[in-house]
Formats: C-alpha cells, structure tokens, sequence
C-alpha cells in the first residue's frame, strides 16, 4: 500500500508538501504512512486517493488493503511490543521473493539458532528487561519459518569471518551455531559465503545491510539498514543499485559455497 500510494503521488505530480496543503494531512503522518511506518486511517486513504485521481479499481484494491491490514499472517500478538520498524521489516520480509544479506560481525537473523539469538540480542541489548529479550527471539526464530514453508523465501547471505569465529554465547553455542550453517547450506534455495579474513578491506566494512525484492514487479526493491541512529529502509532508484552492486563485490571477494563448506567444517573441526 505504501508503494502504490508513493507511485500514485508521483503519478500525480504532487509533492508531499503539496498533498498536505490539499488535504490537510499532517506532512510527518504522510512521510510515515508512505514508508510503511503507520498504517492510514479509511479517511485519510480516502482524501489521498481523491487528490490523486486513483481510479475505481485503485480504490477498490488499497481499501481492502487497508480494512485487512489488521489481519497480516505475519503479525503475531506480541509484535505490538516490537519496536515499530522491526515490525515493518517483519512484514516486508515475509512477501519478499529473495532476500540478500550481509553482516560483518552476525550471522544472519534467519540462519541463527535460537541459543545464539538469545546470546545476540542479550549483548546487543544490555538494558532490555527478560520480557523484551524473549519477544525479540521468539520473533526471530518464527522469521525462519519463511525457510521451511512451501515456495520458501530464497536467501543469499555473506558474512565476514568474523561472524563465525566470534564466541558469541560460548564455545557450545558457537559449534551448534556453525554446525546449523552447514545444515542450512544442503538446501537448494539457501546459498551462504564467507569473506575470509586474508580477503583483507573489502566493501561490506561500512555496514550491514538487506536487499529484498518481492514476487510482484509493481512492488519496488528495497534496502534495509540496522544503524545505532535507527533503521532505514531505502528505495531510490540510486541506492538500490549502489547496494545491488555492492553485494556483487561480496560475492566476488567472499569464498564460494563449496570452499565456504569447507571453512565452516574447519571451524567444527577446530572446536571439537
């Protein structure tokens, strides 16, 4: 909903300054509603749909969006106590097709055990109470589920070597860890890398980052960023594309699956 409401502004020709001088609505509650941090009141749909011009069926579609949008399969009582953004990147990665992750010093969310998840969010989140630390793994480990469903979400992650050799939660907690990548790694619609440490600088050292695409051609890709500042989803044209070939150059750097095996079996190997 949010796209298509962005692409029927631009369609339009608005500005958000100026859909907020014809109807009224608040220009922060646009900017929220047009990247999918708040959900838009019937009225408020309502008014944006009319500036625009949408046509019948346009508003047949985003209205049904919006009176079922209380009812996502994702959202599991509990996420009301997530924080808003987390939710959101919830929601966007259970319609993803593909999603592509990088992590310097993770192992991605959807490929971590429930114990290392524990450990993360614990070290992470130092002043989160037993509560918060529970919701945040339990929504994590139901994430994976989108491995295992049918049509299941086609992962591509790259991790520095850091990722695999830091003792996050113990020596025991680590080897379940690795051994789990391994496992994960014998299906087809999982593919995992490894920038080993020789590889020397390389351009994930800035940060982490998500890229998704999504099944319907008229849903733009996007880019998701876990920065200390708050997280960002990103859309533009531009930045898609700087993030697209960055990961290229991850996956031009990193080992291959067959030798990234073979690390991950020295790591075991190491720790038994």
């Amino acid at each position: 909903m949010a796209a298509e409401l962005r692409r029927l502004r631009a369609a339009a020709g608005f500005t958000r300054e100026e859909v907020t001088e014809s109807t009224g609505i608040n220009g922060a509650t646009l900017y929220r509603i047009e990247k999918a941090r708040a959900r838009p009141q019937k009225r408020t749909l309502l008014a944006l749909l009319q500036v625009y011009g949408a046509s019948e069926t346009q508003r047949i579609d985003l209205l049904a969006v919006q009176s079922g949008s209380h009812d996502q399969g994702w959202l599991r009582p509990y996420h009301s106590e997530l924080p808003e953004e987390y939710t959101a990147y919830i929601g966007f990665e259970s319609e993803a097709r593909t999603v592509r992750n990088y992590e310097s010093l993770f192992i991605p969310g959807l490929a971590q055990t429930e114990a290392y998840a524990r450990a993360v969010i614990k070290g992470v989140l130092p002043t989160a109470s037993h509560t918060e630390v529970e919701q945040r793994v339990q929504a994590r480990i139901e994430r994976q589920e989108l491995l295992t469903k049918n049509g299941p979400l086609q992962l591509w992650a790259i991790m520095d070597e850091a990722a695999i050799r830091r003792m996050v939660g113990g020596r025991d907690v680590m080897l379940t860890q690795v051994r789990r990548l391994l496992t994960l790694m014998e299906e087809p619609h999982i593919t995992l890398q490894v920038i080993p440490f020789g590889t020397g600088a390389h351009a994930g050292m800035t940060g982490n980052f998500v890229h998704m695409d999504f099944p319907d051609a008229q849903d733009p890709e996007l880019v998701y960023l876990d920065t200390p500042a708050g997280d960002l989803f990103l859309e533009a044209e531009a930045e898609i594309r700087r993030y697209k070939s960055m990961f290229e150059h991850l996956q031009a750097v990193a080992l291959g699956p067959s030798d990234t095996v073979g690390l991950l079996a020295s790591v075991v190997a190491e720790s038994d």
